[in-house]
């Protein structure tokens, strides 16, 4: 799994000034999940397998020694893979969805 908080940035630098100046802008959350495909009840096919039919959200939530990262996401695909050794495994996208800012609690 990888995932990303990045910000926005606009320059602004003035004719006054010998260095850039810049200010934040709008918050985003990116991530991208990858794993061994599992076809049983609630486990990983199961839970992604609606991704290319239906327009939802969805919750992930993050866990890290004892601190969490909820956002509400767009999964935006569902790719299952077969290498030529044999292994079955997928990766998802998923970006925000509703304008909340990603916080760390």
């Amino acid at each position: 799994m990888q995932f990303a908080t990045p910000r926005a940035v606009q320059d602004y630098t003035g004719i006054d000034k010998s260095a850039m100046e810049r200010m934040l802008l709008l918050a985003d959350f990116s991530i991208d999940m990858k794993g061994i495909f599992n076809p049983a009840a609630n486990k990983s096919h199961d839970t992604f397998k609606t991704i290319p039919s239906t327009s939802v959200q969805r919750t992930v939530a993050l866990g890290v020694n004892g601190v969490s990262l909820s956002n509400e996401c767009v999964l935006t695909d569902y790719q299952i893979q077969r290498s030529n050794s044999g292994e079955l495994t997928w990766s998802v996208p998923g970006v925000l969805a509703d304008g909340t800012v990603p916080t760390w609690s």
